[in-house]
């Protein structure tokens, strides 16, 4: 836990974090399908993105499952993206190596935007009390099909990376 704050503010932190990661990830990586390289929504969804994961890690130790999982493979995927981009300057090959790490850490956040909201909204908890039933799937298959589709887009039209 965070000095200073308690386990509900944590959480609130925690979750404005990371929707904040998920809203610049989705501008940046919609404005990228369209041509766009913005820099400013870049960067707000690489630090945004890498805070959700760490402050993920302030919570109360359980044991090790899917939250941790999900955690250290994004942080592995944002340390490989932020290399790519800032350290090789994604020049060449590394241009793809960052789009498919910095994707695939935008959809390990959706797809825990999907489960954590049919878990913690009672209209959606309703709908899947387990969180097996066919609409988490189809919002799965959905969150799926929207970063397949940017990563499609992306990376068979490439934007040159404009910094500064």
């Amino acid at each position: 836990m965070l000095v200073g704050l308690t386990l509900a503010q944590l959480t609130e932190l925690h979750v404005v974090i990371s929707l904040v990661a998920i809203a610049a990830g989705g501008v940046f990586f919609g404005a990228l399908a369209l041509g766009r390289w913005w820099n400013g929504w870049n960067d707000l969804f690489l630090v945004f993105t890498v805070l959700t994961s760490v402050t993920g890690f302030f919570f109360p130790p359980k044991p090790i499952g899917p939250p941790f999982v999900f955690g250290v493979i994004s942080l592995v995927a944002l340390a490989g993206a932020l290399y790519a981009l800032y350290g090789r300057g994604a020049a060449g090959r590394w241009h793809t190596v960052y789009l498919v790490l910095a994707l695939f850490a935008q959809w390990l956040n959706m797809v825990v935007l999907v489960v954590q909201s049919f878990q913690k909204l009672p209209a959606l908890h309703a709908l899947a009390p387990l969180g097996g039933e066919p609409p988490v799937l189809a919002a799965q298959v959905l969150v799926a099909a929207l970063v397949g589709g940017a990563a499609w887009r992306t990376l068979w039209h490439p934007v040159p990376i404009r910094r500064g």
